[in-house]
């Protein structure tokens, strides 16, 4: 039999000038680096980390049937951590119980989310969710349920926030005074076709509304649930309005299992890029992350599947391990691949100078040394081989049509 035992975290420990640096130079972004839009930036005085050895009478950390994460660790905000401790007695109905998904309200006042990263191309988001079923290990959104007192690992996965205003509060904001019209991006933070969107059509709504006022928006996604929109995104991609990137991370069932295990299979992406390109969506592929050692022996045959697809345009991004997600893919590296996981670690130092991350402009996304530069030729060229573009062309902002504002005392009256 187990149970959960709390320990203390001394708050005076190391890591505090790496979390710092993190916090300061690169808050919690996803592949493309942009922003949760509800979060306010956080100046982080201590950080924490562990300051005992293991008892001996610790459980190993087990996976979870259909969940990326190892374990349920605890946010860097947090007192206190747990561990599951051998108590000696054992029974068979002592294993974890099902974790099933829980999915409360977000009641942001705002949608779009602003950002001035000099290595994205977008300077604009909306994120229909918090929180990602998928599960994917080293998702970079995963660190901003610390925010919410809730864990980077098992909760970012199972206990999700979903935001049903987001079309009308988007509709609010392109009405707003000096609003300017530039690309959408849906998908950089959290999926927008996650699980939960097959009930709650949030993404859809979002949709509806920047077509019906002609306003451009670019999609990336694991799943293949986009499809069930090309009676919108078609209409828009026909005026110059839509495109999509479909990340595909390996062609591997098994391995797909592993690294995000309530994603779409890759067979069904590949499916997507078809059905999107054949409905005049410009369609792409993103091999993102790219993890030495595991998946990297993918890259062209992910690039020449995608592209006979029907993919155009193409984008990679080395794995990047900032603030809780470094403990998240050590943990799930050494469960899942015991054999390599130091391997894996030492090639991701090499491209970050020595360290697990470093957060800095230009580099954070393909990392620097050889490995990388290996990573980026073979890229290069297979691209060029295939004739794939770096980038999606560009959407026609000219058509946008400002919404009609609603005074308030016309809607109380209308109410």
């Amino acid at each position: 039999m187990s149970r959960r035992r709390s320990i203390a975290v001394d708050p005076l420990e190391v890591f505090a000038d790496e979390f710092a640096q993190d916090v300061a130079r690169d808050p919690f972004v996803d592949d493309f680096g942009q922003a949760d839009e509800a979060e306010e930036p956080v100046k982080l005085i201590e950080a924490v980390a562990p300051s005992y050895e293991a008892p001996s009478d610790v459980v190993p950390p087990a996976p979870r049937k259909g969940r990326g994460a190892v374990t349920n660790v605890a946010g860097r905000y947090e007192r206190f951590a747990q561990e599951r401790v051998d108590d000696g007695w054992q029974r068979a109905e002592d294993e974890e119980p099902r974790l099933r998904t829980t999915v409360a309200i977000d009641a942001s006042r705002t949608v779009i989310a602003r950002n001035q990263s000099p290595d994205v191309p977008f300077d604009r988001s909306i994120n229909p969710y918090r929180g990602c079923e998928h599960g994917c290990v080293y998702c970079f959104a995963r660190p901003t349920h610390a925010y919410l007192g809730l864990s980077p690992g098992l909760d970012f996965e199972s206990r999700l926030f979903a935001k049903p205003d987001a079309p009308a509060l988007l509709r609010k904001e392109m009405a707003a005074k000096g609003y300017t019209c530039q690309p959408i991006a849906l998908g950089t933070n959290t999926d927008p076709y996650q699980p939960v969107e097959r009930e709650r059509k949030i993404t859809r709504g979002i949709l509806e509304v920047l077509a019906e006022h002609e306003h451009p928006v670019t999609i990336v996604t694991k799943s293949d649930l986009i499809v069930r929109d090309l009676d919108i995104l078609g209409p828009m991609a026909a005026k110059g309005l839509a495109s999509l990137s479909m990340s595909v991370t390996t062609l591997d069932r098994d391995l797909a299992r592993l690294m995000e295990p309530r994603a779409s299979t890759p067979e069904k992406r590949l499916a997507a890029i078809r059905a999107c390109a054949a409905a005049g969506v410009p369609s792409g592929v993103l091999v993102a992350p790219i993890i030495p050692a595991v998946n990297d022996s993918e890259i062209e045959a992910i690039l020449e599947r995608a592209h006979g697809e029907g993919a155009r345009h193409a984008a990679w991004v080395l794995l990047r391990l900032p603030l809780e997600i470094k403990d998240l893919v050590e943990e799930w590296l050494h469960t899942h691949f015991p054999d390599r996981a130091e391997r894996v670690l030492s090639l991701v130092r090499q491209s970050r100078g020595g360290a697990l991350y470093k957060a800095e402009w230009g580099k954070r996304m393909s990392g620097e040394g050889p490995y990388a530069h290996m990573i980026s030729q073979r890229f290069r060229r297979t691209c060029q081989k295939l004739g794939l573009g770096r980038r999606m062309g560009g959407l026609d902002t000219s058509r946008f049509t400002v919404p009609a504002a609603v005074s308030r005392q016309m809607s109380l009256f209308e109410g």
